[in-house]
């Protein structure tokens, strides 16, 4: 079943590139260039993935991609020339699924697309609602809410589910890869790099000092563990 892709770009060149990659894969397309077309196409089209560019006239893409996701669930990958590390984690901060930086090739911004889209098409019911603790931090994941030491702290989606999964299991280490298929359900070189951006972003939320993580740890050369409380020293 054709998936339907609404395309947000004002580079002419790049939005008819990227038309032709995705309708080659049998997606409906549309285009607009700009970022109030952009959430009135959204909304009234209400498309399967949106392909977002974060250098919109009129309205900016992250503010498309934050007025969004506060609407709905759809998938969003940003297109970005903003290479600093701060920026990417802005974007996946407000909602965004994933990102592409500038240069891309279509072949890989199509490949995330597929991604996206096998994602939202396979994922099932949630788990059983309950109320995980570690600690210090608390998930109710029938509010959607998460403390730590009492205080609240808001989370994205992704961000949320990627922490669910290491609480559902505090001291194990989750691989990349493992992390991918549980949160993302995408294949391993696809979102990697995103992983690694939403890990960074929650330390930024759950840590006295993210660069020293006590809470959400690494494990060099195999990948990442939420601490158990039971006084492991951080890696």
């Amino acid at each position: 079943m054709a998936a339907r892709i609404l395309v947000a770009e004002d580079d002419a060149m790049q939005s008819r590139l990227v038309r032709i990659y995705l309708e080659r894969e049998g997606n409906v397309v549309q285009v607009v260039a700009d970022g109030r077309a952009a959430l009135e196409r959204a909304r009234s089209a209400k498309p399967d993935l949106i392909v977002l560019d974060v250098m919109l006239p009129l309205v900016d893409g992250l503010d498309v991609c934050r007025i969004l996701r506060a609407e709905s669930d759809v998938p969003i990958l940003l297109l970005t020339a903003r290479t600093t590390e701060e920026d990417m984690l802005l974007g996946l901060d407000l909602g965004a699924d994933d990102y592409l930086t500038k240069p891309y090739s279509p072949r890989e911004l199509t490949a995330r697309v597929r991604a996206l889209l096998r994602r939202s098409k396979k994922s099932g019911g949630p788990a059983e609602p309950v109320v995980l603790r570690v600690g210090e931090v608390e998930l109710d994941t029938a509010r959607f809410e998460v403390r730590v030491a009492g205080r609240p702290v808001a989370l994205t989606a992704k961000e949320f589910a990627l922490l669910e999964v290491l609480a559902r299991e505090p001291g194990r280490v989750f691989t990349r890869a493992q992390i991918i298929e549980r949160v993302f359900g995408f294949d391993q070189h696809v979102l990697e790099r995103t992983v690694d951006a939403h890990v960074m972003n929650l330390r930024r939320k759950l840590e006295a000092d993210p660069k020293r993580p006590r809470r959400l740890e690494t494990v060099y050369g195999r990948g990442y563990r939420l601490a158990d409380g039971s006084g492991s020293a951080p890696s």
